[in-house]
């Protein structure tokens, strides 16, 4: 005698179900769900226990998103970003040892607002930021030498807010606005 069929799609945890609900609050802020559907789904998703159920009362929604963070890390060596490269909304810099360069100049920046958190252990940091940008080093903890950076007006307004936070141990951060093209 054979056990009747059951849904075989493993069991979904909480950064599933969390994830879920974020992107029913989103489609409902964009105006895809009424609050009737939103209430309907929202009971669903709470409740479900597999990733079919899940796929499911997430069907008809529009496709998700791409991720807006990305990490770079490096145990040693250097990190190095240049050119025409794409920046995420929230950048996480990690290197126990080595040299950081980031070069936003020409970077295809999307967002009105970058986050950069850099966590370096040894090891300097040097960030090219437009020179329309703003930029915020208040969240930034450095332990050994002070970051060097001279505030600039921006030449144009309308330019990127580049906050930069996080925590350098042995190391300097240098930011500088990139010169005319």
């Amino acid at each position: 005698m054979t056990a009747a069929p059951q849904d075989r799609t493993p069991p979904i945890g909480e950064d599933d179900r969390d994830t879920a609900v974020r992107r029913l609050h989103e489609a409902y802020a964009e105006g895809h769900l009424s609050h009737e559907e939103l209430d309907r789904r929202l009971d669903q998703v709470l409740t479900v226990t597999t990733q079919g159920e899940l796929d499911a009362a997430l069907a008809s929604l529009p496709a998700q998103k791409a991720a807006t963070t990305a990490t770079i890390a490096a145990a040693g060596g250097r990190i190095r970003r240049r050119g025409a490269w794409r920046v995420p909304r929230h950048l996480k810099v990690e290197s126990a040892f080595g040299k950081v360069r980031l070069d936003l100049a020409r970077a295809v920046i999307e967002h009105a607002v970058v986050d950069i958190e850099l966590q370096l252990g040894y090891g300097g940091a040097r960030i090219t930021v437009p020179r329309d940008a703003v930029v915020d080093l208040e969240g930034l903890t450095t332990g050994w030498k002070d970051s060097l950076y001279t505030v600039r007006q921006p030449s144009r307004p309308g330019g990127p807010t580049i906050r930069i936070t996080g925590t350098m141990g042995f190391g300097r951060l240098r930011v500088r606005h990139a010169r005319r093209r």
